[in-house]
C-alpha cells in the first residue's frame, strides 16, 4: 500500500513557523513529509531540516517525497522524545523552529495490516514503531481489568469503560483475543444498543485509548515539550497540531507554564521564586481548519494548532 496522508493546516503551520531561509528546523513527526516539503521550499542552501519518525513506512515515503531537497534534509528513525540527543549527536544544539503533528496518519489508519482501525478485521497491532514488541494485543490480553478500565476511561473518555474492561477480561479467560474484529464484538456487547445508535462506531473511543497506551503518546508528549522549548533559538517557534482534548490540554498547559513559570503566591508583591519566562504563547486560542480544508479532508475536523515563541 502506498503511503498517503494529507497534511493538516499546512498554510497556517508554515506561516506560524516564521521560517528563516538559512535556519535549522525540526519536524518531529515527519510522516510522509508533507509539512517538511513546505518547509524545505522556503530554505536556502544554508538551511537545514531534520525529520524524525518512528514508522519505517513513513521514513521510506518521506525519503522519496523529499528527494529534491536531500542535500539539506536529514531523516532519523526514532521518536521525537529523543530529538535533543539525536540532533546533538549530529552537532546541532539549537534550532529555529519545531513542528509536531500528533496522532495517527491516514496511511496507518487505512493500512489494514497495521491494526489501527476498527473498520478492518485484522491482527491487533497499533504499533507506530514496528520494531517494538509491545502491541495492542499485549494490552488487551495482559493488562488487569483495573488497568484496562483506567486507559479506556482516561484516554478514550469512554462512558462505558468499566463494562468494556469487564467484557474483555471475561472473553480472554476463555481464549486469547487476537484480532480487531474480536475486540469490536466485545466492545459492541458491552455498550447498550440504544447508546450505540447515538454515538457513532462503538469501538472508536476504546481503539483510540489502546493506541495511545500502546505508543505511550501522552507520556512522550508530556515528557518532551520542555526539552524541545529549550532547543529553540531566541525567536524560534514551536508549532504543535493536536487531534484530541487530552493532547491539547497538555500542550496548552505546558506553553502557559513556560510563558509564566512563577510559582510565588499571588499576594506576593514581587516574584522571589526566580523562575523566568522562556517565551510567549502566540495562539491564545488554537488555530482551527477552515471550511475549505474540511471539505477536502474530513480527518482534519478535530485538529488544533498552538504556537509558542522562544524569548
Amino acid at each position: 500500500m502506498e503511503f498517503q496522508h494529507i497534511s493538516v493546516l499546512p498554510d497556517e503551520t508554515i506561516e506560524n513557523l516564521n521560517i528563516k531561509p538559512d535556519g535549522i528546523y525540526l519536524d518531529g513527526t515527519l510522516g510522509g513529509g508533507g509539512h517538511a516539503y513546505r518547509i524545505c521550499e522556503k530554505l536556502s542552501e544554508g538551511g537545514r531540516l531534520f525529520g524524525i519518525d518512528q514508522d519505517e513506512d513513513a521514513i521510506a515515503a518521506a525519503s522519496r517525497h523529499l528527494e529534491d531537497f536531500k542535500e539539506k534534509v536529514t531523516i532519523i528513525h526514532s521518536n521525537y522524545c529523543n530529538a535533543k540527543e539525536a540532533l546533538s549527536e549530529r552537532g546541532v544544539k539549537k534550532v529555529d523552529g519545531i513542528l509536531l503533528d500528533l496522532g495517527v496518519s491516514s496511511y496507518q489508519l487505512d493500512n489494514e495490516e497495521r491494526g489501527f482501525s476498527y473498520k478492518y478485521d485484522t491482527n491487533l497491532d497499533m504499533r507506530m514503531d514496528r520494531s517494538s514488541s509491545f502491541s495492542a494485543k499485549t494490552i488487551v490480553n495482559e493488562y488487569s481489568e483495573a488497568e484496562l478500565y483506567r486507559i479506556i476511561r482516561d484516554y478514550g473518555e469512554e462512558h462505558f469503560a468499566k463494562n468494556i474492561a469487564k467484557h474483555i477480561v471475561q472473553r480472554r479467560a476463555a481464549k486469547c483475543i487476537e484480532t480487531t474484529g474480536e475486540l469490536n464484538e466485545i466492545i459492541k456487547a458491552a455498550i447498550p444498543a440504544k447508546m450505540r445508535a447515538k454515538t457513532g462506531h462503538p469501538s472508536k473511543r476504546t481503539f483510540q485509548a489502546i493506541r495511545i497506551e500502546c505508543n505511550h503518546e501522552l507520556e512522550v508528549l508530556r515528557d518532551s515539550l520542555d526539552d524541545m522549548i529549550d532547543m529553540l533559538n531566541p525567536g524560534g517557534r514551536f508549532c504543535i497540531i493536536t487531534f484530541h482534548s487530552l493532547e491539547d490540554r497538555i500542550v496548552k498547559s505546558t506553553f502557559k507554564k513556560n510563558e509564566d513559570p512563577c510559582t510565588c503566591p499571588p499576594e506576593f508583591p514581587v516574584c522571589v521564586c526566580g523562575k523566568i519566562s522562556k517565551g510567549k504563547v502566540i495562539t491564545r486560542k488554537p488555530i482551527l481548519p477552515g471550511e475549505s480544508e474540511l471539505e477536502g479532508n474530513k480527518r482534519a475536523k478535530s485538529a488544533k494548532l498552538r504556537v509558542f515563541e522562544k524569548i
